[in-house]
């Protein structure tokens, strides 16, 4: 199973900042991004969680060493560590496929590191332009009138939304379009911190989303942009994405303290559109019966010019 990644090229080397690896200007580096992903992996496990001994009382390393890794993958050490290092150009299937088997990934953390590793050629760069949203599935989402729902593209932002999202969550239509972004109003508006019960794994899970993106799209200078902007502003930003946790938008339940009809407790439900992977559509849905069922009836039935959750400002 050993093949040969290619070398780590040495960035002295005046050839170093033409090589085609390289990231363009504005971008993540996809070699530093694959290199800390697979330490901050390999890191979280320890011998004894995949049955090996562990010896010695004091281990230089948190978690696992290369070698233990290699040897649980089947490849030498040198091939791993030259992997490890962000050189996985030449990497195959198999060989992602094994060491993902061995650092015990799920299928959202086996996903981004084949991006990492073998991203695809013909993958286009993300365009300039802004993203769009069929017609039909705005009238669909406008449909939805007694749950909260919205669409999401890239780097988190949020495209359309009905009147329910606008009731729990703010009215955003008083911003900017580039402020209509999760990650910015989870980490840079306070109101989101009142607004979420849970405000930490919201947190947790805006940068775990962000992390996919950068996977498929390491050369998307908005998305740059955006870390970039969040790591400046937000020292628990810097924090969780130094973690390099993944996660896929899926299902699951959110708690929030609303400023009108208190807590809430919603299921959501997330679907990647059939036509654009990129884009999915989030619905919430409160248990029939309960009290966020009736809380969410009261804000549907004050209408459109009823008191509603506060408008976010810019």
């Amino acid at each position: 199973m050993d093949e040969q990644p290619q070398a780590r090229r040495d960035p002295r080397d005046p050839q170093h900042a033409q090589g085609p690896q390289d990231p363009p200007a504005g971008a993540l580096d996809r070699r530093a991004e694959l290199s800390e992903f697979l330490r901050t992996r390999r890191a979280r496990l320890k011998p004894e969680d995949v049955g090996l001994p562990a010896f010695g009382r004091h281990r230089r390393v948190p978690g696992l060493r290369r070698e233990e890794l290699a040897q649980l993958a089947g490849v030498s050490v040198a091939y791993y560590t030259r992997l490890e290092q962000g050189n996985g150009r030449n990497v195959s299937a198999e060989v992602l496929d094994a060491i993902a088997r061995a650092l015990r990934l799920n299928a959202a953390e086996h996903s981004h590191l084949t991006h990492l590793a073998r991203p695809k050629a013909h993958k286009k760069k993300p365009s300039a332009r802004p993203q769009q949203v069929r017609g039909g599935l705005r009238r669909l989402v406008d449909t939805l009138d007694g749950v909260p729902a919205y669409v999401t593209g890239r780097r988190s932002d949020i495209l359309i939304w009905n009147r329910m999202a606008a009731a729990v969550f703010g009215d955003w239509s008083g911003l900017p379009p580039q402020e209509r972004n999760w990650a910015r109003l989870v980490f840079l508006r306070p109101e989101y911190r009142d607004l979420y019960i849970d405000w930490d794994q919201k947190a947790a899970d805006i940068v775990s989303f962000l992390r996919m993106d950068a996977g498929c799209h390491p050369d998307d200078p908005r998305l740059s942009a955006l870390v970039g902007e969040l790591s400046v502003k937000s020292e628990e930003f810097r924090r969780l994405w130094a973690t390099h946790d993944v996660k896929e938008k899926n299902h699951g339940v959110k708690r929030m303290h609303h400023p009108l009809v208190g807590d809430l407790t919603l299921s959501y439900e997330g679907f990647p559109l059939p036509d654009d992977h990129e884009q999915s559509l989030i619905i919430y849905h409160a248990e029939p019966g309960s009290p966020s069922a009736d809380a969410l009836r009261l804000l549907a039935s004050w209408g459109t010019d009823a008191p509603r959750a506060p408008t976010v400002t810019p």
